[in-house]
């Protein structure tokens, strides 16, 4: 009798440990969009049509974020276990990132009035050194990632040159070299823009950047 008594007790026992043990394992919705608005650079105030919604995903719970800021769209895949940011991607017409006018080193985006080096905005100021811009815009980057070169560059009239744009796309990934890039001038839609990627750090980033403004048109973060 007694031997029965304790296998029911240890049975219990091992049952509250199996539903147990599962607490404590998700971070919850609340505690998501927070990572998401804060690796976005704004508060809840900031955006509308806040959206959490729960999936799995090759075996995992994962919590998909939504939200809008001005004009731009914001998504967000962020494990349920840890808090950690699977993906992350961003699309609007004039896309903002890191509270919506600055750029990560804190400096003003080429559509405000200044550029991350501190000068001028391209559409003001003029070619340096007395070249024209449009030559300079044809020199592309060389790194081992495959930069690739474009003759559209050196014909195209933008105000924002390869290397200009290759510089706002490394600001975003702190640690990124030249190396790491892949950019280029592509006319679509009757604009010029810049597309390109970056792999750095086990993290593919792709984006693509008005050839005029310096906006960030896409970015998106995927984990390879």
């Amino acid at each position: 009798m007694k031997r029965n008594v304790i296998a029911v007790f240890i049975s219990m026992a091992l049952l509250g440990c199996a539903s147990g043990c599962g607490k404590g394992a998700d971070i919850g919705k609340d505690k998501a969009a927070e990572i998401a608005l804060t690796d976005a650079g704004f508060s809840e105030a900031e955006v509308t049509r806040l959206r959490v919604s729960q999936d799995r995903d090759d075996g995992q719970n994962i919590y998909e974020v939504k939200f809008t800021c001005g004009t731009t769209e914001y998504e967000y895949e962020i494990l349920a276990s840890d808090g950690d940011i699977l993906s992350a991607d961003y699309e609007g017409s004039a896309a903002q990132r890191q509270n919506g006018q600055q750029t990560q080193n804190g400096q003003q985006s080429p559509n405000g009035q200044q550029t991350q080096n501190g000068q001028q905005n391209p559409n003001e100021q003029q070619a340096q050194g007395g070249q024209n811009q449009t030559g300079q815009q044809g020199q592309h980057n060389t790194g081992s990632h495959g930069h690739s070169g474009n003759n559209q560059n050196a014909q195209a009239d933008v105000a924002v040159s390869t290397e200009q744009a290759s510089q706002l796309a490394l600001d975003r990934v702190p640690g990124a070299s030249a190396q790491d890039l892949k950019i280029e001038l592509d006319y679509d839609d009757g604009c010029y823009k810049y597309e390109g990627d970056i792999i750095y750090d086990q993290k593919e980033y792709e984006f693509e950047i008005d050839a005029n403004t310096g906006d960030f048109l896409e970015w998106k973060e995927e984990r390879r």
